[in-house]
């Protein structure tokens, strides 16, 4: 007996356009020209997932460094002292500090001179 596969083809084909909602012109509605489009977005999502984690980290750094070079401490050497004094506040923790509550992270500044 002779199998058909029409109905496979065209649920994989819909599951695949159906991935492919929001795309500009014929990329959203085009099975070939919508595989293509959604291998690039999938390897370039795969990349930013990493990426993000990589630019979060530079914009706390940096929120850290212009807080302490407010209270006249250079980041690498607050980031030293902090190390030294065992105190293990990750840069996340300090950069939402020195953003929301500049108190407590002066407080922070100080105990490590």
């Amino acid at each position: 007996m002779r199998i058909k596969r029409g109905v496979t083809a065209s649920k994989r084909r819909k599951n695949l356009l159906q991935h492919a909602k929001g795309f500009k012109w014929r990329r959203k509605s085009n099975f070939r020209a919508a595989k293509e489009a959604l291998l690039h977005a999938w390897s370039y999502s795969y990349r930013d997932r990493r990426n993000k984690k990589r630019d979060r980290r530079v914009l706390w750094q940096t929120k850290v460094n212009a807080a302490s070079r407010a209270n006249g401490v250079a980041y690498s050497r607050l980031i030293n002292n902090l190390n030294k004094a065992n105190i293990e506040l990750d840069r996340k923790s300090l950069a939402y500090l020195a953003e929301n509550k500049p108190q407590v992270f002066n407080h922070i500044v100080e105990i490590t001179k």
